[in-house]
């Protein structure tokens, strides 16, 4: 598969046999809270909410909201995003914060709706988004397309309806003190967010915010099993796993450190910034894998799963699975998952190496033919830039995405093809004078024969005026 994009997730998986439960678990929909924020963020030129995959609905959100990005809210959250890191699930933790009258459904503390935003900025943000919502005529938007909403999660309907969410109290030895929601979150693009709120006197709602990444040839969105449901297997994961690293942080720490140092700039850029965030990531795709593993996917569909998570980065996921399924034999001495955990730690101390060898193994970009990376003179007759590697790569891949300059500053590619000798990427790129550029080669697109993905590789130059 070859793609061009900032952030699709994509994994082959069939459901086989499902019979499932949802005595926890309303029916998805679109919700107006978190379109209203995906919408804010997006007019303040957030990337990862900028998406344009479903553009039959973003240039209905460009149309009726083009004229209002310098709104007094637009502005509050491009400061909050350079200053707080308020970007990304952070967006959402705020929206499913906020009740339909846009208040807050709890109070507000330097920890609620999450960290990043902060008491004062998160209180200060919900005014005036009151003040946006009337200024930009925000209700007139939402009941406009209510129809489109209520089609596109009938779409989604049928993922819903296969998840098994008796396993995950089974696996983890736990019944579910929550509730869980899916949000089909239209203005996300590729992006999938779990998040979550507490509400005094109520049961914890876990929230799936799905995102809308393949359309029809209509334009409108469409969610198939292949993509979506392991997404959502992985996002529900999350409410299980999250707290176990929490309450038992310092037997992983040294080796979570460890970890993250090693491959920090490919955790960074996939939105784990800290080693917490990875390990609890690791843990949720392992547990996907043992999901499918327990309703007896195929062979080849869990092959496929693994590798993907390997060309993610996740060095040690087919040694994390193995201890999941250690951990199930076991059931009689480790009733619960969370009781598994210092077994989990040990295992943890054996990854550190596993995760140094993985990155001695990577295939290495050697030079650029055309020019160096950085040149800030580059022809603007140059017709292809040829990246080269140190060993032959897969050549029926590429992924390629926008750097933290964003799409303004990603060349317009031509073509895409390997050399001969698989050493070499060729891209036929149409340039402009006087133009900086910038684009990153991303790991899980450029892979040696066994499936271990390059270190993320950013490109920069600028051409001649």
């Amino acid at each position: 598969m070859k793609h061009i994009t900032f952030l699709i997730f994509a994994i082959l998986v069939l459901c086989q046999g499902c019979t499932p439960k949802k005595p926890v678990m309303d029916e998805p929909k679109v919700d107006e809270r978190a379109e209203l924020l995906s919408i804010v963020a997006r007019l303040a030129g957030y990337q990862e909410y900028n998406m344009t995959i479903f553009k039959l609905y973003t240039d209905k959100i460009e149309k009726h909201f083009g004229t209002y990005k310098d709104h007094e809210v637009v502005q509050f959250a491009k400061k909050l995003r350079k200053e707080r890191n308020v970007m990304y699930d952070a967006i959402m933790a705020m929206a499913v914060h906020l009740d339909e009258n846009l208040d807050p459904r709890t109070e507000f503390t330097d920890e609620i709706p999450e960290s990043r935003w902060g008491k004062d900025n998160a209180y200060e943000f919900v005014r005036l988004l009151k003040t946006f919502y009337q200024d930009a005529k925000c209700k007139e938007f939402f009941e406009e397309n209510k129809g489109l909403y209520e089609e596109a999660s009938a779409r989604f309907r049928p993922i819903y309806e296969q998840i098994d969410l008796d396993w995950y109290s089974r696996f983890y030895g736990k019944e579910p003190s929550e509730k869980f929601i899916v949000i089909n979150g239209l203005g996300n693009g590729g992006s999938n967010y779990g998040t979550s709120v507490n509400i005094p006197e109520k049961k914890k709602e876990v929230y799936a915010v799905m995102g809308a990444w393949t359309t029809d040839s209509l334009g409108m969105v469409v969610f198939n099993m292949d993509n979506y449901f392991s997404i959502l297997l992985h996002e529900f994961n999350h409410s299980f796993v999250n707290y176990l690293l929490d309450e038992n942080k310092e037997p992983f720490k040294e080796s979570g450190e460890k970890i993250f140092s090693i491959l920090k700039d490919e955790m960074t850029r996939q939105a784990y910034g800290e080693w917490t965030s990875v390990l609890n990531e690791a843990l949720v795709r392992a547990a996907v894998i043992k999901y499918m593993k327990d309703h007896n996917y195929s062979q080849k569909s869990i092959e496929d799963e693994i590798n993907t998570q390997l060309s993610k980065n996740f060095a040690w996921i087919k040694e994390l699975v193995n201890e999941l399924d250690n951990y199930d034999k076991q059931r009689d001495i480790y009733p619960t998952l969370e009781s598994y955990m210092p077994k989990l730690a040990e295992a943890y101390t054996t990854y550190v190496e596993i995760s140094k060898t993985y990155d001695e193994k990577r295939p290495k970009i050697t030079s650029i033919n055309e020019f160096v990376n950085r040149d800030m003179n580059v022809s603007a007759l140059t017709k292809k830039i040829t990246i080269n590697f140190d060993m032959p790569l897969l050549d029926d891949d590429y992924s390629i995405h926008y750097g933290n300059k964003g799409q303004e500053s990603f060349p317009k590619f031509e073509k895409i093809t390997y050399s001969d000798d698989k050493k070499s990427v060729i891209i036929e790129v149409e340039l402009e004078k006087g133009k900086e550029y910038q684009f990153v080669l991303v790991g899980d697109g450029f892979r040696s024969p066994e499936g271990i993905g390059i270190k993320d590789y950013e490109v920069n130059f600028s051409t001649a005026k």
